[in-house]
């Protein structure tokens, strides 16, 4: 699902509903447990890209906005040392976020909580 899906044609992505061991799954989970926002009843599985720090000590070309000119901005210090700790909570959380809404959609949850 996901990144290698947008690589594949429809044809080579597409994940039929078979039966297996008595169940009813898709044969690849191509769709990484979601069709259409729905879950289909596989495992859902969630992968993530995330960019690299911009905040790096290697000058960068900026525009001074007071006098529109091009400038030079080098940033002293490290402040996203590793950006991996945050990623996790910020991704968990997300993730969270998405599922209780999904579930709210579907009436599971109430849309007030009181």
């Amino acid at each position: 699902s996901g990144f290698s899906a947008a690589g594949k044609r429809g044809s080579e992505n597409n994940d039929p509903f078979i039966i297996r061991n008595g169940k009813i799954v898709t044969a690849t989970n191509n769709a990484g447990g979601i069709l259409g926002g729905i879950s289909n009843g596989m495992p859902i599985v969630v992968r993530v890209a995330i960019k690299p720090t911009s905040s790096i000590a290697k000058s960068q070309d900026t525009v001074n906005l007071k006098n529109m000119e091009r400038a030079s901005l080098a940033i002293k210090g490290r402040h996203d040392v590793c950006i991996v700790p945050r990623a996790v909570a910020v991704v968990e959380s997300m993730m969270a976020v998405t599922l209780c809404d999904f579930a709210m959609r579907a009436g599971l949850l109430p849309r007030v909580i009181k």
